[in-house]
């Protein structure tokens, strides 16, 4: 409901289904990367490739843990709010320019 007032019931319920969304990420990143350093260490001898996987795929993670501590939505609710009124100041400008030429 971009643009609208949330209700403290609609906030909370996104928060926490973000979190959820969070808290699953990063458990298959632990679980997933575990996985492939093991089996990168048991067929090369060591570890060569798992190593490049955990970095970029953190990097995504981050990125995830920074959208939600950041929370767009507030974000998103000024900007609307912000083009809304610049839409409606446009459009009054048009109205009062025909009434003019009128």
């Amino acid at each position: 409901m971009a643009g609208g007032k949330r209700t403290p019931e609609e906030r909370a319920r996104k928060r926490a289904h973000d979190l959820v969304g969070l808290y699953w990420h990063i458990t298959t990143y632990v679980i997933v990367n575990a996985f492939l350093w093991g089996l990168d260490w048991v067929t090369g001898g060591g570890l060569e490739w798992a190593f490049w996987i955990t970095i970029m795929w953190g990097i995504g993670l981050l990125f995830h843990i920074a959208a939600y501590l950041i929370d767009d939505s507030r974000f998103e609710d000024r900007a609307y709010e912000r083009f809304l009124a610049e839409e409606r100041e446009r459009e009054t400008s048009v109205l009062d320019d025909q009434s003019v030429e009128g």
